[in-house]
């Protein structure tokens, strides 16, 4: 019987019936009514385990609507950290980054990595080669830095991912473009100089638009949690069966 893995982040879900480490099509949904959407995704096939990430934190009832709609149902949101301890990782870990670091030791057995998720925040995450969380920091996301300039000045301008940047702007524009990626890079090149013989793992939305700014050798994962959520599942039906 076929899990299904959810993803709610900040902005919108994403889901994944999985077989194993096999991932199906990816479900995406932006809109206010998820459980709604999660029920539909289940009407046709009941599913033996249903993993949840949520950014923001359930209810008992809609806990309760959830477990209606599966065999099993594993929860994870800020206020559920069982899944943290099963796997050995510190509580305050959020349910995305948890995810991901389950994934990255699957992936990457035995070699030390540093896991960087660029989504409306960037999450940076620090794993030894022996699988142990070394711990991790997080910082404004691209789109989330481009906004912040916007609304907090007077005159700036919103704009857009550029598709090319400049040393040096040459306008207001091209100063925000050039100030505002030029940073992020900055940060990422300063992890890398910190730990040289870690792996780098690039996941999340804005992942492939740094992967090709980048001159290391990088992973670029894109379903990172997903591929998380499925090992999650895989764990909790074995223990089922």
């Amino acid at each position: 019987m076929a899990n299904l893995l959810i993803e709610i982040g900040n902005t919108a879900l994403k889901a994944s019936w999985s077989e194993g480490m096999t991932l199906g099509k990816i479900f995406r949904y932006q809109g206010e009514k998820m459980l709604e959407y999660v029920h539909s995704l289940v009407r046709d096939s009941r599913p033996e385990v249903m993993v949840i990430s949520s950014s923001i934190a359930i209810t008992d009832k809609e806990e309760a609507y959830l477990s209606s709609m599966c065999g099993h149902l594993v929860l994870m949101d800020p206020g559920r950290t069982s899944v943290q301890k099963a796997f050995s990782l510190p509580e305050y870990l959020s349910p995305d980054r948890t995810a991901s670091v389950i994934a990255t030791r699957f992936l990457f057995k035995g070699r030390g990595c540093l896991i960087f998720d660029f989504g409306t925040m960037i999450s940076v995450d620090i794993i030894e080669p022996d699988g142990e969380y070394v711990g991790g920091n997080i910082s404004l996301g691209l789109r989330t830095r481009f906004k912040a300039v916007n609304r907090y000045s007077r005159n700036l301008p919103l704009v857009d991912n550029p598709d090319t940047i400049m040393q040096a702007g040459t306008s207001v524009r091209s100063s925000i473009e050039s100030g505002v990626v030029s940073g992020i890079m900055f940060e990422i090149q300063g992890y890398v100089s910190l730990f040289p013989e870690k792996q780098i793992v690039f996941t999340g939305g804005d992942s492939l638009y740094f992967v090709k700014r980048m001159k290391n050798s990088i992973f670029a994962v894109c379903n990172l949690v997903l591929m998380g959520l499925a090992l999650i599942s895989n764990e909790y039906a074995e223990k089922i069966n």
